[in-house]
């Protein structure tokens, strides 16, 4: 495009051709040269400024440009390290402070689902633990008789239920109880004086009968348990029956002949006839080791169509033999059926058991092993909102022990009819009849009595019990179980037994106690 420069000259030509067709003036000429020249200064002028114009605006875009240009640069860059840094796992001390910060957060969400993983894993763990203290002191024992154990005992359990990962439908547990404790309490002078409810004091524990100065913690239980929802393979959330199966060490009363009101020593009726049927624990066909544990496999089948009253029926082999000798295990083994159910009187719950046993080692008078068959019922019944009865019976329909039937009753009143909510009174008797070929042994036996004048009974003495065509040992207990704070409870107890070893001439005795507990 032609410039105003360049068009000078033909605009020149043409006011001179202009001004010569009309004859002009010199002067005019001259006038018009000069503007022609004005312009051209001024055209020129124009042009320089427009040139320094340019170059101005050249350096500004350069000025402005190359910053921008090194920030794009060093972005660049910084993504490239950050892109980089993320590659790897590690964190250094030169990388990004940014890359760095991602990483420690990925690592504490990762410890974090762990920790939830764990959590997950251990959903359903259970701990509970307790401390059972007893004093005991008894009048109306012989002279001499209190050397076969303290009257001061105590006994911590600690018991541990493990969830395990489900199979399918399954549910699996572990369980592990721990148990530790010193003094025998008056447990072993009412052995030696051969009385049936010879253990006044169940909580008393001393491990395997070890010396009174050690104290051995020993694992008690250890099982396992399957809970599968029947039928196999169908909705589990509609399932209202399911099979169990138990397999391990264990305490058999967890599993047989359960009541509510009287079958906690640490909490209810210390004497060891209320706690179990007699006839199993102290007339002691069960045949556990020395701890009172034992390994067995328990087959239940639980039905829950009905909810407020289920049922369930148990088989038990276990083993059994004197002490911790199971030699015989699979020979002569201790069979236990159990079925329950839970009825109600209204919106009063309570539990029915009635079971078997049979046991190829169970003793003899004369200690011999021979098969023993039994059978025995369990019942608790709530009457209102806080009180409660119990009863069991029990009979041995094979074999011999100094009593083959037992029967016991009783009661626990919660307190809060005198506004002691927490609190609880209990009472129970006891009616064990000394068995014909107890009183036909002449003095197999031990008890006091014997009319020597000493006390004591002498095994040698013969017709022993020649006068005591009905003997039967008579127990009775009341105790008070009263909450001082929290999980402390301290509960006086008190006892009296007639007739013991089922001797009408027997001295009653009285045993005065009291316990301390502590559960968590």
């Amino acid at each position: 495009m032609p410039t105003v420069r360049t068009l000078a000259p033909v605009l020149l030509a043409g006011a001179l051709a202009c001004a010569g067709g009309a004859r002009a003036s010199d002067a005019s000429e001259a006038r018009l040269l000069r503007m022609v020249q004005r312009l051209d200064a001024r055209v020129s002028q124009l042009e320089q400024r427009n040139a320094e114009l340019e170059k101005q605006l050249a350096a500004t875009r350069a000025a402005s440009t190359a910053p921008l240009e090194r920030r794009i640069g060093a972005l660049e860059a910084e993504q490239t390290r950050i892109a980089q840094s993320l590659d790897t796992d590690t964190i250094s001390e030169n990388e990004p402070e940014l890359t760095a910060r991602v990483k420690a957060v990925e690592d504490d969400a990762l410890a974090m689902r762990k920790a939830a993983s764990r959590i997950d894993a251990l959903d359903g763990l259970a701990i509970d633990a307790s401390l059972t203290t007893v004093a005991q002191t008894a009048q109306g024992l012989p002279t001499g008789t209190l050397d076969g154990g303290g009257q001061l005992n105590y006994r911590a359990d600690i018991g541990i239920t493990v969830p395990l990962e489900a199979i399918g439908n399954a549910e699996q547990k572990l369980y592990a109880q721990l148990r530790l404790g010193q003094g025998q309490g008056l447990n072993a002078a009412f052995t030696r004086l051969g009385a049936f409810a010879s253990a006044p004091d169940a909580a008393a524990f001393r491990a395997s009968g070890l010396n009174a100065d050690d104290s051995a913690a020993i694992l008690g239980q250890a099982w396992y348990q399957a809970s599968i929802p029947l039928p196999v393979g169908g909705f589990k959330p509609n399932s209202r029956q399911s099979l169990e199966l138990t397999l391990g060490k264990m305490d058999l009363f967890g599993f047989f002949d359960q009541n509510a009101v009287a079958g906690d020593e640490s909490s209810q009726f210390l004497n060891s006839v209320f706690v179990h049927n007699p006839l199993l624990d102290a007339g002691g066909e069960v045949g556990t080791d020395a701890n009172g544990f034992q390994p067995g496999a328990i087959v239940s089948y639980l039905n829950q169509t009905h909810s407020a009253e289920p049922w369930r029926l148990s088989l038990g082999l276990f083993g059994t033999g004197r002490g911790a000798d199971y030699s015989r295990f699979f020979t002569a083994p201790l069979l236990m059926v159990q079925a329950e159910r839970e009825l109600r009187l209204g919106e009063l719950a309570g539990h029915y058991r009635i079971y078997g046993w049979s046991t190829g080692q169970g003793l003899q008078l004369d200690g011999t092993p021979a098969r023993h068959n039994g059978w025995g019922i369990s019942i608790d019944q709530r009457i209102n909102a806080t009180d409660a009865l119990f009863a069991r019976y029990g009979q041995v329909t094979k074999g011999q022990l100094p009593f083959r039937r037992a029967l016991t009753i009783g009661a626990e009143f919660g307190g809060a009819r005198w506004n002691r909510g927490d609190d609880a009174f209990g009472i129970a008797a006891a009616w064990l009849p000394a068995s014909g070929a107890y009183r036909a042994a002449g003095g197999s036996g031990c008890t006091f009595g014997d009319g020597n004048g000493d006390g004591l009974c002498d095994p040698g003495d013969p017709g022993f019990f020649a006068f005591l065509p009905s003997g039967a040992e008579r127990v009775v207990e009341a105790y008070y179980r009263f909450r001082v704070a929290g999980q402390v409870h301290l509960s006086p107890d008190i006892q009296h037994i007639w007739n013991m070893g089922g001797n009408p001439g027997a001295k009653d005795v009285t045993v005065f106690g009291l316990r301390a507990q502590v559960h968590y």
